[in-house]
């Protein structure tokens, strides 16, 4: 059985990123974590996340940047929507956690801990 390993999408500056972390790091489950603002999302990655989610539940329609980029008034794919997203991280709710095949989004205890269950 190996140790449970979780991959966090985030930035530094996202206190719920920071949540994330330490939640795991409390539990000794080793984190692969993917500054945003450092390296975009791949496609394929995030597309997973929009499959289960929905691409509306991915944003983070309170935040700054979404005003900023007027998406909300835009008529645009899925796919402009997530070729932006790309470019800009901040449209997201973060954290975006990996852990085996549960995904979850913005700060989720019960899918975290799903995620620990999943892994043992």
């Amino acid at each position: 059985m190996s140790a449970p390993q979780v991959q966090v999408f985030g930035t530094k500056k996202s206190k719920e990123t920071r949540a994330a972390e330490r939640f795991f790091k409390e539990r000794q489950v080793k984190i692969h974590f993917v500054d945003l603002t450092q390296r975009p999302m791949a496609r394929g990655e995030l597309t997973r996340f929009v499959q289960k989610f929905g691409l509306n539940e991915l944003l983070d329609l309170e935040g700054k940047a979404y005003e900023r980029s007027n998406l909300a008034y835009l008529r645009t794919t899925d796919e402009g929507v997530i070729s932006k997203v790309i470019e800009t991280p901040e449209l997201l709710r973060l954290p975006l956690v990996r852990g085996g095949k549960v995904l979850s989004v913005g700060e989720d205890l019960d899918g975290w801990k799903a995620m620990l269950v999943d892994a043992q």
